[in-house]
């Protein structure tokens, strides 16, 4: 009689190794019902250490199906089987982990400590090592450090290149090629991410291979080659579409807009932003919303239409003011700063765009913002104010446009009629942008710049307190820049003049608002600070 052959199953090792390597294949669910398969075997071989692993790839996975007190659970509980079996090792990676989640809740203090924590009980494990560091440079780049960000990064890398562990080498490559691009060091960030999507190419990672594939792609597009951008952006997209990643084809839908604008395909550029924000909308993606958001404003802003690209930017705005580090891991402080540059850059070149149509007052705008700031800081206007002078500086004059230009630019002496036409400007000004709610209170300096002090100005002769501050800042420097330039009605004054025609009316500004011009604007333009 012949025996009958048996074969074993997989051993508990080889199921969390499988789980491991479906999860970086895209199955998550396949993955975590391996992780389930795996520690039921190693509780029945008596493998603590399997346990251990395995518990700990389920928590993150559950972390990330937004299930973070199951996730913290586990977590947890690989920690104390660690702890239990004398493995310290095992023990850090769960505290690493355990800090990654405090780093994504905002919780950054802890997640500083744990990661210390992993660091002192992992000691000299390079692998361990790795992963702190590169945990440690993400709290950097939150709080806007980029010069530790990439110590940390440098670091982490240096680590995993003696564990010879290639997919934290190309996590690495891909950290520093982030903080790279965040620099403007394009061609580092382009040879980083080219290491990390090779490595990960060659481990069969998928979805770091299309992240490091899209974000090369904005870094190409960076660098003008406009054809390469989109050619690896679509190709990110494609991983994206077939590991079902709604998020990362939202960001890949931008990508490719803002390659469309670039290489002019309008149109195209249109239809592929608007896919990425209502993909990020679905999905909840706040930074992925707010950036698809921004990218549309400078299509709108390239097609002409100023008014929705200032709409479009008042909602990024609003949604770059909602995010916090605890879920994006970003430094919000600097994307609320472009943001902002970005605003100025839109409204700059809608004021240079009208005033190009009157070759007697271009540049006006420009000055009168250079001019503003100058005053406002004498003043003491805080950062948010300068910010409001110098983007209501660009618009002030936005009602000028429906002024006829036989009016606007009559060489002589205007009638009462014309006259009563061009103090219409301010009211339509403001109409123009009544559908914008912008982050900063520019409405008063458009409608109010032309009111004095004594109650003669217009259009609704405000006397006093009544005029907003910022609106008398760009009332005398406006003045100013219309004494001292050619006009069509007459040549500039010379300085000298000018300085006593504005002596003669300071009784139309706040008495702080003229010192401070006097301060400030005359030495810049040609005149000594002490001369009278």
């Amino acid at each position: 009689m012949s025996a009958v052959a048996t074969t074993a199953g997989p051993t508990a090792r080889e199921l969390a190794d499988r789980g491991l390597a479906v999860e970086r294949g895209g199955d998550v669910a396949e993955a975590m019902a391996i992780y389930q398969q795996a520690i039921a075997a190693a509780e029945a071989a008596d493998d603590g250490a399997t346990v251990a692993i395995a518990l700990r790839r389920l928590a993150v996975l559950h972390h990330h199906a937004n299930e973070p007190e199951e996730a913290r659970r586990l977590a947890d509980r690989s920690y104390q089987v660690a702890l239990a079996l004398g493995d310290p090792v095992l023990a850090a990676e769960a505290q690493n982990v355990m800090a990654g989640f405090s780093l994504e809740h905002g919780e950054l203090d802890a997640a500083r400590d744990r990661y210390h924590q992993a660091g002192a009980l992992g000691g000299a494990d390079p692998l361990l090592k790795g992963r702190v560091e590169q945990n440690l440079g993400i709290i950097a780049n939150v709080h806007g450090d980029w010069v530790e960000a990439r110590r940390h990064y440098e670091r982490s890398l240096a680590a995993f290149v003696a564990a010879r562990d290639e997919r934290g080498c190309a996590i690495a490559y891909h950290n520093l090629g982030m903080v790279s691009a965040d620099h403007g060091d394009w061609a580092g960030a382009e040879r980083y991410l080219d290491h990390s999507r090779a490595v990960a190419a060659r481990l069969g990672d998928v979805r770091l291979e299309g992240l490091a594939r899209l974000n090369g792609a904005e870094v190409q597009l960076a660098l003008g080659r406009v054809d390469r951008g989109l050619a690896d952006a679509n190709v990110a997209l494609q991983v994206f579409t077939q590991l079902g990643s709604e998020l990362d084809k939202a960001d890949a839908y931008r990508v490719i807009g803002a390659g469309y604008r670039r290489a002019g395909q309008r149109q195209l550029a249109l239809a592929r932003l608007d896919d990425a924000v209502a993909l990020s909308e679905q999905t909840g993606a706040t930074l992925s919303e707010a950036e698809a958001v921004r990218e549309r404003a400078l299509l709108l802003h390239d097609l002409g239409r100023n008014q929705e690209a200032l709409q479009s930017l008042t909602r990024a705005h609003r949604l770059f003011s909602r995010l916090d580090a605890r879920h994006e891991l970003i430094d919000v402080a600097t994307k609320v700063r472009s943001l902002e540059d970005t605003y100025l850059h839109v409204v700059k070149e809608w004021g240079q765009s009208i005033e190009s149509k009157d070759s007697y007052t271009f540049g006006h705008c420009e000055r009168v913002a250079t001019f503003g700031a100058l005053v406002a800081g004498a003043v003491g206007v805080d950062a948010i104010g300068d910010r409001t002078i110098r983007l209501g500086a660009y618009l002030h004059d936005l009602g000028k446009v429906r002024v006829p230009h036989e009016i606007l630019n009559k060489p002589g002496r205007l009638t009462d009629d014309e006259f009563g036409v061009i103090k219409k400007h301010p009211e339509w000004g403001v109409e123009m942008l009544a559908d914008v709610e912008f982050p900063w209170d520019l409405h008063p300096i458009i409608r109010s710049h032309h009111e004095k002090l004594d109650g003669t100005g217009y259009p609704d002769r405000l006397a006093g307190d009544a005029i907003p501050l910022s609106a008398q800042i760009i009332c005398v420097v406006d003045v100013w820049d219309a004494l001292t330039t050619t006009r069509s009605y007459r040549g500039a004054l010379d300085l000298d003049r000018a300085l006593r025609i504005m002596e003669e009316s300071r009784h139309w500004w706040r008495p702080a608002v003229y010192t401070a011009f006097v301060e400030t604007v005359p030495p810049v333009t040609g005149l000594g600070a002490d001369r009278n």
